[in-house]
């Protein structure tokens, strides 16, 4: 009963944020199906029997591997599996759906504790991530309004 729940709300804020574009000035959105970047296409993609190889390599200095599902003018879909330090993105804001693992995540200015089915709502300007998991590694869905910028990740200590 609260997968229902949980799915009709991550659909809901990302259809709330897609609209919100239109209000909410631009932060240099990646244009729909950069190269190496797939584009908006009917698909059904299985993100729980994806393997951590199929996410994507770490990234170097980071104990995180994303891979980019959805890119469009308006926002993006990835799913990351790991870990990366504390910091916030200036210009987008985030939404991460749990998928697996449990432990605690910085979300602003306090530690809390997540488990898989936990939306986490992260507005722009608020510290999150700089998490210690518990049992298994962090996968989650990351959803950013409007798409990310490269330079828009600022360390926290």
């Amino acid at each position: 009963m609260r997968l229902p729940v949980i799915l009709g709300g991550f659909a809901l804020a990302f259809t709330a944020g897609l609209f919100a574009a239109d209000v909410v000035p631009h932060a240099l959105a990646q244009a729909q199906g950069q190269v190496g970047r797939p584009a908006m296409e009917p698909r059904i993609v299985n993100l729980f029997s994806m393997t951590e190889d199929e996410i994507g390599a770490p990234r170097p200095g980071a104990d995180l591997r994303s891979r980019t599902l959805v890119d469009t003018e308006h926002g993006t879909v990835a799913i990351q599996s790991g870990n990366v330090m504390k910091h916030f993105h200036a210009d987008a804001d985030e939404i991460q759906l749990i998928l697996d693992g449990t432990g605690s995540f910085w979300l602003g200015e306090r530690e809390v504790q997540i488990k898989p089915g936990d939306l986490i709502i992260i507005p722009r300007r608020t510290a999150h991530a700089g998490s210690r998991p518990a049992t298994g590694r962090f996968r989650a869905v990351a959803i950013k309004l409007p798409p990310q910028r490269a330079d828009d990740v600022h360390p926290v200590p």
